[in-house]
């Protein structure tokens, strides 16, 4: 009759679980919910069209990679990196008073 009645009663663990659970879940509600708003809010700032621009410049995209080496003409900044090419020591460190790089 013993055995009977240990039988019948449940383990310690059952139930524990519940509070605990419970909190994983509206927390997990709570950040989803912000998410979907931070996510709106996102969406609010794409415009409503990519469409182009009246004025706005087209972006040349070379079909091959020769292309980009080709010489398209004089574009800024040309004659500064030709001139760098040119004289590399314009690059260097200030020299110090002996010559040295670096010193003072």
């Amino acid at each position: 009759m013993t055995l009977w009645a240990a039988s019948d009663q449940l383990p310690e663990d059952v139930g524990k679980s519940g509070p605990f659970g419970l909190l994983l879940l509206v927390l997990g509600l709570i950040v989803i919910g912000l998410l979907v708003r931070s996510m709106t809010q996102h969406l609010k700032r794409v415009p409503v069209s990519f469409d182009r621009v009246e004025g706005e410049q087209d972006v040349v995209v070379p079909d091959t990679p020769a292309e980009l080496v080709d010489e398209r003409g004089e574009t800024p900044g040309d004659e500064v990196l030709d001139r760098l090419r040119r004289a590399p020591r314009a690059i260097d460190p200030p020299r110090g008073d002996d010559g040295r790089p670096g010193g003072s």
